[in-house]
């Protein structure tokens, strides 16, 4: 098992200790760039795609409403491939 095979396992534990470094490796296999970095809020965005927004807020990780929207992102790419 490859090293991002093993991210996207432990991404899909929805586990609250998933860091924003992590998100950004995912993201970006997916064709998503960090467009912007405001503070704590993290935007993503992809040509033709609606662009994410994840805040991070100190050690409280990143809320599970978020992981669930960048579940859907992977399942809507892999379904396409």
């Amino acid at each position: 098992m490859s090293k991002f095979e093993k991210l996207i396992k432990e991404f899909y534990s929805l586990s609250n200790d998933i860091r924003i470094d992590e998100i950004k490796k995912i993201l970006s296999y997916y064709g998503y760039t960090l467009a912007s970095k405001k503070g704590s809020h993290f935007t993503f965005r992809k040509k033709g795609e609606t662009p994410i927004t994840i805040p991070v807020h100190g050690k409280t990780g990143i809320k599970k409403a978020y992981l669930e929207e960048i579940r859907k992102i992977i399942e809507k790419e892999n379904e396409s491939k």
